[in-house]
């Protein structure tokens, strides 16, 4: 049996890009040797004192308790619980429409086995340097001019890291679909010099 690959993608609760392509790694998985980490960066950390139409501004400025909240649950339960969790959250958020909110994260944290009282970590930035840390760890190899997803995975050369944004892409393929994107994805991230594919987009998010 082939050795299985790590690879890690970083993801903000908030992003419903993020979230689809979060599905498709978790599809990948199942058709290509490859084992997916999740990690938490922020939208928030990323656009603190940019200027910022308003409606984002408050958006982001509400996207601190999400983050917060997983974080807290990494130093509670072990980074491996972020999996679980980032689907509780991502499945509240993105397809049944909670507001950001102690209802949502007190729900999550049950869902997963955790003390729904993690959900205060919304409201304080006890753990924000551990998060600018998580954050810092997944956006330096590809730059602040991108957000999320981040995903980083080995290279083409033994022992490289390769590290990307994207793919962006709507509904998430399924099954060899899946597999065959990973492939694609791969070599061009892994293509020396290659930095940018890129069209227009004509379609919104789809959660099937």
């Amino acid at each position: 049996m082939s050795e299985r690959a790590a690879v890690d993608m970083w993801f903000d609760p908030l992003c419903p890009w993020a979230w689809i392509t979060s599905r498709w790694l978790l599809e990948v998985e199942k058709v290509r040797s490859v084992d997916i980490t999740f990690n938490v960066m922020s939208l928030s950390v990323l656009n603190s004192g940019r200027d910022l139409p308003e409606q984002y501004r408050e958006l982001m400025t509400k996207g601190w308790g999400p983050v917060r909240v997983c974080i807290a649950a990494a130093e509670a339960a072990g980074p491996a619980v972020l999996r679980d969790l980032y689907t509780a959250l991502g499945t509240r958020i993105h397809l049944q429409k909670y507001e950001l909110d102690e209802k949502l994260y007190t729900e999550a944290l049950a869902e997963v086995g955790l003390d729904p009282a993690l959900a205060a970590a919304a409201d304080t930035d006890a753990r924000d340097e551990a998060l600018r840390a998580s954050h810092n760890a997944g956006m330096k190899p590809v730059g602040t001019d991108v957000g999320t997803p981040v995903i980083h995975a080995p290279g083409p050369v033994e022992g490289e890291k390769i590290a990307f944004f994207g793919p962006v892409v709507t509904p998430a393929p399924k099954g060899e679909a899946a597999g065959r994107l990973w492939d694609g994805v791969l070599l061009v991230a892994g293509t020396p010099g290659f930095y940018e594919l890129k069209r227009t987009r004509d379609l919104g998010p789809m959660f099937d």
